[in-house]
């Protein structure tokens, strides 16, 4: 592995994958990265859908909803995550009823995966502008199930990085004294 802070550098949005294909044995290696993320009361409310040969270009186009992400035809692996009922224990319940905890979990599972590929010489797209239902067609998920993401998982076509534009570090941090 690399140094943890040289690895977040090197992640970003990919937006030009090659046509080079992801193993299933590396995929795999990804969702169990995302499996160890935490998640309240272990609760785990995801499940992960991975289209692959035939079913990347059928996902490809339903990312592509409205004109958007685009970039995706040449991706050769989609991983589409699906939120799950959190299990949360009844105390917690009580106390947070208003709170929303899946979206973060899911957050952190999506980061760990996102960072086991670049680990692995991978790039990913986090993308949740999509066409719900057509993706739901396409999966053959029920109605009910609510499709958070999709992650765009493939090899890049140039090892160049972008510059990364980010507020600074003083404008987002305040210690309290």
């Amino acid at each position: 592995m690399k140094n943890f802070f040289d690895l977040i550098a090197l992640r970003e949005s990919c937006r030009n994958f090659s046509d080079k294909k992801v193993d299933r044995k590396t995929i795999v290696s990804l969702i169990e990265a995302a499996r160890l993320a935490p998640s309240a009361c272990n609760s785990q409310p995801w499940s992960f859908y991975i289209a692959c040969g035939d079913k990347a270009a059928d996902v490809a186009k339903c990312v592509q909803y409205l004109g958007a992400n685009r970039f995706t035809d040449n991706c050769s692996a989609f991983t589409v995550v699906v939120e799950e009922n959190a299990v949360l224990y009844e105390r917690v319940l009580q106390l947070f009823k208003n709170d929303e905890f899946s979206s973060i979990d899911i957050g952190i599972a999506v980061a760990h995966y996102c960072l086991a590929a670049t680990d692995l010489g991978l790039s990913t797209c986090i993308m949740g502008w999509l066409n719900q239902k057509k993706l739901k067609e396409v999966l053959n998920l029920p109605k009910e199930k609510h499709v958070r993401l999709v992650i765009a998982t493939g090899y890049a076509a140039t090892d160049t990085l972008r510059k990364k534009t980010r507020k600074d570090l003083d404008s987002i941090m305040h210690f309290i004294d």
